[in-house]
């Protein structure tokens, strides 16, 4: 746990870049900077939160615990805001973060967080837009998982992590086989089994968790019609 100083940090999300000298000094007297390794907890749920959290490097999975079994959400990739609604509109965790890789977290103090939002209207134009992006994005997952089938799903999964969180066709798989089939809402054997058939029609290829896209065209068809 560090301390942190705002007016220097190079990994100001654009909301902390519209405040000036004596916010910037206020926000780094009210927030500390976190280092968490792969698989641990950045926070739980059902905890009481009286921060928000801003990745600004690193990988997380959100979890949420259901009736039955766990579900990975979707994975945030930093530089990004985590807790937004929870924290501001019922102070309680309603899912849990788990750092995927390396990780470096600021928890901000949440009174000092809100006056940014009442005093300062870019900053909240700022925070307004991220929430937008967010919601957008988990309207069209929720959308894939409902009317997809489990072919498309990972195969929509498989592009996500391509395009939005490596930005590139060759990469390792953050999760294991288990979570991949919570993220994709299936069982593991599933997974396996549909990865083993990509690989075998050369759509991509597989060693261990090491995967490189070589037909993206066609893995676009299978999550668009899977």
């Amino acid at each position: 746990m560090e301390s942190v100083s705002c007016s220097t940090c190079l990994l100001k999300s654009k909301a902390v870049e519209s405040l000036g000298k004596d916010d910037l000094s206020l926000l780094g007297q009210s927030c500390v900077e976190v280092a968490f390794e792969k698989g641990e907890t950045l926070f739980k749920q059902d905890a009481l939160s009286s921060n928000i959290i801003y990745i600004q490097t690193g990988l997380v999975k959100l979890i949420i615990e259901g009736p039955q079994r766990k579900q990975i959400l979707r994975l945030k990739k930093a530089p990004c805001y985590l807790g937004l609604p929870t924290t501001m509109g019922d102070k309680i965790n309603h899912y849990s973060a788990v750092a995927l890789e390396h990780t470096k977290a600021c928890f901000i103090d949440l009174g000092v967080f809100k006056s940014f939002l009442r005093l300062n209207t870019e900053f909240s134009y700022e925070i307004v837009i991220e929430l937008c992006k967010n919601e957008l994005e988990q309207f069209h997952r929720c959308v894939k998982l409902v009317q997809n089938q489990v072919f498309g799903r990972l195969a929509t999964n498989l592009l996500y992590m391509a395009d939005e969180i490596y930005e590139s066709d060759e990469f390792d798989l953050p999760l294991s086989r288990s979570d991949m089939a919570d993220l994709v809402c299936t069982s593991r054997e599933t997974v396996s089994r549909l990865l083993s058939n990509l690989a075998e029609e050369k759509i991509i290829d597989i060693h261990g968790k090491h995967i490189k896209i070589n037909n993206k065209e066609i893995l676009l068809k299978i999550s668009e019609k899977g």
